[in-house]
């Protein structure tokens, strides 16, 4: 299998199984309580006290040393170079599948960093605020295809991380409703310089539309894929539809209230079109080709749980 079909080049990777991973936690205290862990995570997703020590308290710490070295390399360079210390935040992306549950991940990741001494301002920002607006996007007849690479305006997305990657002081980011489905007009998101941010979306791994142009993750000092079997995330996309349909969903303001009354059968037979018709075919020929991309790919299992870890080696 190529890297096109998302299989990875393993010489380029170590594969750590979960326990072995797990270990690297010993020593490391546990930040987070139960009640914060039950608000971080997503509807569907499989996230509790034991999963946090053992898979991302881990993670966040080796980001957090990354991090710190990225930021000693810069004052070194500043400091080679006789100019004041112009180091720039370190920027973490974090790609995937819809459902896969990287929202999640984003969120858990920005708190647990934030604890460690070298990061403790950390800002997440989500691709989802760079969509074309849905008036935009109908003019160009592609609703059918919202969250496909086209369907995001990417040249706003790159001058966005440029100005984060320049060092300025003040960024703005537009701000995404998931209960209008939309962009809201007059809300932004405002990054003020911080040690990190990480960027969570579908596509931010994807290369550039030709070799001339900027890729979203020339901008990445770490980038995060999270991968399971696509047989898995159909059923989480399921589970996770008929779960909004008795929460979000529910709300008049929603723009899926649509679906709040449907029986049981209508919601699976609906969330399987919505999946079939634009999720699975987005993951295959957009998302997962861009696996072989990341520095490091946590790999799930059929309950969410992380089985193993995958680092590059070079």
């Amino acid at each position: 299998m190529s890297a096109a079909d998302g299989s990875l080049p393993h010489s380029r990777y170590r594969e750590i199984a979960r326990a072995d991973w797990a270990r690297l936690a010993a020593g490391m205290d546990q930040p987070l309580t139960e009640q914060e862990i039950v608000q971080i995570r997503g509807i569907g997703d499989r996230l509790d006290i034991t999963e946090v020590r053992d898979v991302y308290l881990p993670l966040s710490r080796l980001l957090s040393i990354w991090a710190k070295a990225h930021r000693a390399i810069g004052s070194d360079v500043s400091g080679f170079l006789r100019e004041d210390d112009t180091t720039t935040p370190f920027v973490v992306g974090v790609a995937g599948s819809v459902a896969v549950g990287k929202s999640t991940i984003a969120r858990l990741l920005r708190e647990l960093m934030s604890r460690w001494s070298a990061t403790p301002r950390v800002e997440l920002i989500t691709t989802d605020g760079f969509l074309y607006p849905n008036a935009e996007l109908e003019r160009r007849g592609l609703m059918a295809r919202k969250g496909f690479p086209e369907s995001y305006d990417r040249r706003a997305l790159v001058e966005f991380l440029t100005k984060v990657k320049s060092g300025e002081e003040v960024v703005h980011a537009p701000f995404y409703s998931h209960v209008r489905y939309d962009i809201v007009p007059d809300a932004q998101v405002t990054v003020r310089r911080p040690d990190v941010v990480i960027v969570e979306g579908l596509n931010v791994l994807q290369p550039p539309p030709s070799p001339n142009e900027v890729a979203v993750s020339d901008f990445f000092d770490f980038s995060i894929y999270v991968d399971a079997e696509t047989e898995h995330i159909t059923n989480w996309y399921v589970n996770r539809f008929l779960a909004l349909r008795e929460g979000a969903f529910s709300n008049p303001a929603s723009y899926f209230n649509v679906f709040a009354n449907l029986s049981d059968e209508e919601a699976v037979q609906t969330a399987l079109g919505y999946w079939n018709d634009i999720n699975m075919p987005n993951l295959i020929e957009n998302v997962l080709p861009t696996k072989h991309r990341a520095t490091l790919v946590l790999r799930k299992g059929a309950d969410h749980g992380v089985e193993s870890v995958l680092l590059r080696k070079v």
